[in-house]
């Protein structure tokens, strides 16, 4: 259980405006990406787009839901640290489990089928004429 719950809280002006300035950013080097489309290297376009989503990241870093995104990403990584990895011998060995078991499954739901077609086809179709 997590100790650390807070209530949530509105967002305030200046981070409003902050995420606004942070869209208009982003925006612009959009639109500039579109027009310097016959003037400017496309590579040279790209890398202003990048340069805007990263300048918009910035800004939009240092908002209240940036920091949660913050904290997030934070407490995940923490997360990943406690998870235990298969080794690659006991991956190699469950994937073989499971490709023997999509084997034995398709063969059974083909001879299933080819059951039904014969009884449906051959006896029931037949009985009628």
């Amino acid at each position: 259980m997590n100790t650390k719950a807070e209530q949530p809280r509105g967002t305030s002006a200046a981070d409003i405006g902050k995420l606004v300035l942070a869209t208009l950013v982003l925006v612009a080097g959009i639109v500039a990406y579109s027009w310097f489309e016959n003037t400017v290297a496309a590579s040279v376009r790209l890398i202003g787009v990048l340069a805007a989503l990263v300048a918009a990241l910035a800004i939009g870093a240092f908002t209240a839901p940036g920091r949660r995104v913050r904290n997030f990403i934070a407490e995940s990584q923490f997360e990943m640290r406690k998870v235990v990895w298969p080794t690659r011998d006991e991956t190699l060995k469950t994937t073989l489990v499971i490709i023997a078991v999509v084997i034995v499954l398709s063969l059974l739901l083909g001879l299933i089928d080819l059951i039904l077609k014969s009884v449906v086809l051959d006896w029931l179709l037949k009985l009628g004429s």
